[in-house]
């Protein structure tokens, strides 16, 4: 299992440096391997609504991204539901204070390690660091 979290799923829906790499990335690993969280659904729609306010994005383009994005999971990923033990670990992530982990990053730590997550992918070095600080297997999987 693969768990990835949002700037590991926002390239494939809005072009970035690592669009490219990431798509490769992903297109090597097994079908039926991918998994986010409702947590990362919320996250991207964030994403989304924000380059709407910075004006980045038209909100026509915007619809299409986050149909766009439903497509990519109804055929490519598989959604975990966080769960009571999910936000419980996630508060004890971020009560290791140097770890330095913010809310969202520690549920998605969590979530993926109480599935069983071979890997997490993220392109945040923070994240990354905080991770392996926390002896999680996280990793860019893709080069800088």
């Amino acid at each position: 299992m693969f768990y990835l979290d949002t700037s590991f799923v926002t390239p494939l829906l809005l072009t970035e440096p690592s669009s490219t790499d990431v798509e490769a990335y992903l297109g090597q690993l097994p079908a039926g391997s991918l998994y986010i969280s409702h947590w990362t659904a919320l996250e991207l729609a964030s994403v989304v609504a924000r380059e709407v306010r910075m004006k980045r994005l038209s909100v026509v383009h915007a619809n299409t991204v986050l149909v766009e994005f439903d497509s990519l999971v109804t055929d490519s990923l598989n959604v975990l539901m966080p769960t009571i033990g999910d936000f419980g670990l996630a508060r004890e992530y971020v009560e290791h204070f140097a770890a330095g982990l913010r809310g969202g990053d520690a549920l998605h730590l969590a979530i993926a390690a109480n599935h069983g997550a071979r890997k997490i992918l993220t392109l945040d070095a923070g994240f990354i660091a905080a991770g392996n600080q926390l002896k999680l297997p996280v990793t860019r999987g893709i080069k800088p």
